[in-house]
């Protein structure tokens, strides 16, 4: 079952389509990846769906209610990531969450309990006291994704929720958006990681120059857009290919070319601090 469809929707900034009648769906209990590069218009999009933005055309439908028209209607089911940090320097961390959850209406015994809960999940607890502006970046980030989860919302929106922080925030923010489908909330994330999409996401859609240009399930995105197969050998040292080409041909395999693909500077990094344990995959 659907929970946010959206329908030729459109946002023009005078003479700029940011946004250009795309539409889309998001299903009940999924995690649904908005792919595309810098400037494709996934903020903007995710900025109309949660009413930052109003829409030059079309229609959005979150939980069955009209969200152009009625979006304080569907506001309290939603949590909502921007890409840019809205909590209050001078605040501690457990302060900025508390004054976020008496804005929903939570009383004071179950907002600090609730505080606490997250500060622990996301491992902030030794810096709940502290003042925000003395937070790094990926605390800040873990903070700011604490404060929109605050209110327990079914529907959760987070744009860009790992760019520019540190790979051990990274993955425990990744950690923490799976276990939250677990619990059976729906996520859509917006995101130029490729690697960190097909990791979290069921389904996606890639938006270019404001157009959705393909849509589906992640692992059939995958397979269609696999143009030939492909045999990876995992070599410790040089290996001469005449060999290996001689051998594939003998077997009736044609070659048509050879890459030499190295790790990623992550999987480096994870074999050298041992840390691959416990991760993501």
């Amino acid at each position: 079952m659907d929970i946010v469809k959206v329908r030729n929707l459109t946002k023009r900034y005078a003479e700029i389509t940011a946004v250009n009648n795309i539409s889309f769906s998001i299903k009940k209990g999924e995690i649904f990846g908005f792919l595309g590069p810098n400037g494709a218009g996934k903020t903007t999009t995710l900025k109309m769906l949660v009413g930052l933005a109003r829409p030059t055309a079309g229609q959005i439908i979150i939980d069955g209610i009209d969200a152009v028209r009625a979006i304080k209607q569907v506001q309290d089911i939603m949590g909502v990531v921007s890409d840019e940090n809205n909590l209050y320097d001078e605040m501690s961390g457990f302060e900025n969450l508390c004054f976020c959850a008496a804005l929903y209406g939570m009383p004071r015994a179950q907002r600090e309990k609730r505080a606490r809960e997250l500060l622990q999940k996301l491992n902030l607890t030794a810096a709940a006291q502290r003042p925000f502006r003395t937070y790094s970046r990926g605390m800040k980030r873990k903070l700011t994704i604490a404060a929109a989860l605050i209110h327990k919302p079914k529907l959760i929106f987070l744009d860009e929720p790992t760019t520019g922080i540190d790979l051990e925030s990274a993955r425990l923010i990744r950690r923490l958006l799976k276990k939250l489908k677990e619990q059976g909330r729906t996520i859509m994330i917006t995101t130029h990681y490729l690697e960190e999409a097909e990791r979290l996401c069921d389904r996606a859609a890639f938006i270019v120059k404001g157009r959705i240009v393909q849509s589906g399930r992640m692992a059939q995105l995958i397979k269609d857009s696999a143009a030939e197969n492909k045999i990876k050998l995992i070599l410790d040292g040089d290996l001469e290919m005449a060999p290996v080409l001689q051998f594939f041909a003998a077997q009736g395999i044609r070659v048509h070319g050879v890459e030499e693909v190295t790790p990623t500077l992550e999987e480096v990094f994870l074999k050298i601090t041992n840390t691959e344990r416990g991760g993501d995959n």
